[in-house]
């Protein structure tokens, strides 16, 4: 299922115009591309943020480190 990109109904997947409003919906391609677009962004994202939990891990045992010798 999609939505309509004007009023945001529910449309059938390869709807060519919106059955509420008549908007006219993306084309199949557009939607595929943006949808591998999509799942780069997030793919990225995921790679972003077990970066960052690796830095605040690292962060976490050097502060540990330091506590140790005082």
């Amino acid at each position: 299922m999609a939505f309509c990109i004007s009023c945001g109904q529910m449309q059938v997947d390869g709807t060519r115009f919106c059955r509420f409003c008549g908007g006219q919906q993306p084309g199949d391609q557009l939607i595929a591309r943006l949808r591998m677009e999509a799942e780069a962004i997030r793919f990225h994202l995921q790679q972003l943020q077990a970066q960052q939990a690796q830095q605040m891990q690292q962060f976490g045992q050097q502060q540990q480190n330091q506590g140790n010798r005082w």
